[in-house]
Order: structure tokens, then sequence, then C-alpha cells
């Protein structure tokens, strides 16, 4: 995604954008100071992925009004009818609990061995602290937006091409981390795939919904 002036100038004002990065930012600061290995770091960032899951399926589920333009089914084209919606916002459930419920299967060995550090108060202040800047852009966009009639399947995809990156940095990155300058230049990188995507995710969701409602959709 191009970040022209007015794009920038428009995410730089945006409070849910300056909390991501508060969250990533304290996150980095912790692990350093508690001298974490790379397993913790990953379990605040996969409790991080579960909550942007959770607050995608709520959003899923609570549209009144959405197209299904370029969406298909076994038997052609869908409508936009509560039926698609339910259906649609359960299997992104399912299938996105699977993705996350392999990618725990890596963690669960290092999270034993880690277990205290884990669910220590640290840990667990830095989900909370992800859980309230995610809830925060949750209501402040759907407030932006309301009025608007967003496309389901995007709302489906965006959650992956918004949390894969920033999984693949870690995962890639743990290659070569070998000592806390390593760790801290790859927890950076995250950072900003994190808000990079955040950003490109609110802005093709306004973007696509405005197409569509001057489209006329009924």
């Amino acid at each position: 995604m191009a970040f022209s002036p007015s794009r920038l100038e428009s995410a730089l004002s945006d409070s849910s954008v300056w909390g991501l990065l508060i969250a990533n930012l304290a996150t980095i600061v912790v692990a350093v100071m508690q001298d974490w290995s790379l397993v913790q770091v990953m379990w605040v960032y996969w409790c991080q992925s579960v909550i942007i899951g959770l607050f995608n399926f709520w959003r899923m589920m609570s549209l009144k009004r959405f197209s299904t333009s370029g969406v298909s089914g076994s038997n052609g084209p869908v409508r936009p009818t509560p039926k698609t919606k339910r259906e649609m916002a359960w299997f992104f459930l399912a299938h996105y609990g699977l993705f996350h419920g392999v990618y725990l299967v890596f963690l669960v060995s290092g999270l034993f061995r880690d277990r205290p550090a884990a669910l220590a108060p640290g840990s667990l202040l830095l989900v909370l602290l992800f859980f309230l800047n995610h809830a925060w852009s949750f209501f402040r966009n759907r407030r932006r937006e309301a009025g608007t009639v967003p496309n389901i399947g995007t709302l489906m995809l965006l959650p992956y091409a918004r949390v894969i990156p920033m999984h693949l940095t870690l995962v890639f990155g743990g290659l070569f981390i070998a000592n806390k300058f390593w760790l801290v230049f790859f927890l950076l990188l995250k950072t900003l795939a994190d808000l990079i995507a955040h950003v490109a995710e609110h802005a093709r969701r306004r973007r696509q919904a405005h197409v569509v409602k001057n489209s006329n959709f009924q």
C-alpha cells in the first residue's frame, strides 16, 4: 500500500495506531528488561492475534448491511442474508481458530518450560494492553464506518493478511536471534509490519465500503 501524504496524515491522527505502537514498544521493553526468550514474546503476540480474530468475528456477526460481491458458494454467488452472515462468521472463526491451534502446538513445549514467565503479571499486562487497544480500535472504527456497506468476504480475509506477515517475521527471525540486539531488531520489524497492516486493513475496509455504498447497493 502506497502512503500518500494525506493517508499518512490520517494514520498519524488515528489514536488506535498510536495505541498499537505503544503496546508493541511496551512488549519490546519488557522483553529486554526481563530477558525473555523468543517463545515468550511469541506467546504474547499469539494472544494478540487471537484477540484480532475474536473482534473480527464480532464485527461480522454484528453486520446489519453488507455486500457479498465476489463471494460464491457451492451453488454459485451467495446473497447477503442473515444466514450467509452467520455461516461465514462461524466458518471464519473455525478456520482462524484452527490456524492458531496449529500455531499453539509449536509454542506449547516452550510455554511449559517458561510457564512461570509466560503467566507472569508482565505477560498478562501486555496481553491486556493489546486487548484494550483492539477494543478501542473496534468500537472507534465501527462508529466511523456506520452507514457503510462492507464486503463480508473482505472482512473474513483481512485478519490473515494482517497477522501472517508479523508472525512470519518472528518465526524466520528466530533463526537469526542470538542476542538482545537481534531480538529487538526483529521485534521492531514485527511492530512495523503490525502498524502497516493495521493502517492498510482499515483503509481498505473504508475504501471498499465506500465503493459499495456509492454503487447504490441494496
